[in-house]
């Protein structure tokens, strides 16, 4: 991974890193990794992070694929509210 510095602007190489690894999911990877999980507790939490992707994937179906701003718009509500049930039930 590359910043690029430029006119001595570290603030904003900051804020573009911080972009950069927030996108690849560095921070929930140290988040997820900071204590250890048992085997058991791994496995459900695999099967959650699995149903919440069966459920987008079947949302995603049911949207035709002409109305693409339909498509974005709950592609976007669905990964900023996956973990509240009041949207999915």
């Amino acid at each position: 991974m590359k910043v690029i510095v430029r006119d001595n602007q570290i603030e904003k190489a900051i804020r573009d890193l911080k972009k950069k690894l927030l996108r690849e999911g560095f921070f929930s990877e140290i988040k997820d990794r900071r204590f250890y999980d048992k085997p058991s507790v791994k496995r459900k939490k695999k099967q959650a992070k699995g149903s919440r992707k069966n459920k987008f994937t079947f949302l995603m179906d049911k949207l035709s694929s002409s109305n693409l701003a339909l498509r974005y718009i709950v592609s976007t509500l669905f990964f900023s509210f996956a973990g509240q049930k009041f949207l999915f039930p």
